[in-house]
């Protein structure tokens, strides 16, 4: 099987199982595991925050920010078809409290502007108004298919939050595609946002793990909620070691993006209507998508259904060859 369903079915190698095998441990509910700090000494450092919090899952990661952003009742704008929004199960209302407000793509695939937000956030009113507190920002927006927001862009809307009185969260869960397709660093992709979520484990290849990062205000508190939430850590080293290595190849990226642009293109030479990624993400249209999706699977192709299209991710564990190979067998599919 040739499998373009997510990045993170990519599984630890060599190198990574042998860091884990060898990695410093200690109870890190208690006197902290060394490897999980110097993990989260070095997110932080990449993410220029003050410091940062391993968390099993992204979702946990934002659901803490969240958490500890709102108020019950609190407003809080996130684009349309966003991560927060659809794929983690309400949290955000059910355990932050927070009311969603989607905003619509007015600036491209996944992306909005600043002035939807200082539309949408309005002005304070009387005590018994609806009060927006924050803005939720994801960075590569992935049910858009992987687009990036620029520095410049990720700016504007900062200060139109900051204009309007709202904190930010970034989720970033692939802010490492968004950097590598920029040429920028993490850190300028999340300068001004109070809190940011991190993934390890889908494109960099770690079996587990996100960080959250913020202040450290922020961070020591979002230990407390990671603990509420059943998420305390004693001997973390084994994964966080795995977290190290993967921040060792954000600049592998770039094969996945590369690989990418040639599934794209090979679909589009097969008549399906695919757009350019910007990143690891392709995003095809046809006309009857689990139809389509049980046939691949009988090739041996994998993918998944989203937003009435089909999602392709290409990730580390996947070579030009496979990408080649994957073409040939849905090319085969289309004929049938």
């Amino acid at each position: 099987m040739i499998d373009l369903r997510s990045d993170t079915v990519t599984k630890p190698d060599e190198r990574m199982r042998e860091a884990m095998a060898r990695a410093e441990v200690g109870d890190d509910v208690l006197e902290r595991d060394p490897t999980m700090q110097a993990l989260e000494e070095r997110t932080a450092e990449l993410l220029g925050t003050e410091a940062a919090l391993w968390v099993p899952t992204g979702c946990m990661g934002n659901t803490i920010a969240l958490m500890l952003h709102l108020r019950r009742g609190d407003r809080f704008l996130a684009s349309a078809g966003s991560h927060v929004l659809g794929m983690e199960l309400g949290t955000p209302a059910w355990l932050a409290g927070g009311l969603p407000e989607a905003l619509a793509w007015d600036a491209g695939p996944g992306r909005f502007s600043a002035a939807a937000v200082r539309e949408a956030a309005g002005a304070p009113g009387p005590y018994f108004t609806l009060r927006t507190s924050l803005l939720c920002l994801e960075n590569t927006h992935n049910s858009a298919g992987g687009t990036v927001t620029p520095v410049a862009e990720h700016e504007e809307l900062v200060a139109a939050a900051r204009q309007a009185g709202l904190a930010v969260h970034l989720d970033g869960a692939r802010i490492w595609n968004a950097a590598v397709a920029l040429g920028v660093t993490p850190a300028q992709l999340a300068a001004g946002a109070d809190t940011v979520q991190v993934c390890l484990s889908k494109g960099l290849g770690a079996p587990m793990g996100s960080l959250v990062a913020g202040t450290a205000a922020f961070v020591a508190e979002a230990r407390r909620v990671r603990k509420m939430l059943g998420g305390g850590v004693r001997q973390g080293g084994i994964v966080a070691a795995a977290g190290l290595v993967a921040l060792d190849r954000i600049d592998d990226l770039a094969g996945d993006h590369a690989n990418a642009a040639r599934l794209a293109e090979g679909l589009a030479a097969l008549g399906l209507e695919v757009g350019t990624p910007q990143t690891n993400i392709v995003m095809a249209s046809v006309p009857d998508p689990g139809a389509l999706l049980e046939r691949m699977t009988a090739a041996g192709v994998l993918a998944v259904p989203m937003a009435g299209r089909i999602r392709f991710i290409t990730h580390r564990d996947l070579s030009a060859a496979d990408i080649t190979e994957a073409l040939e067998r849905i090319a085969a599919v289309l004929q049938d």
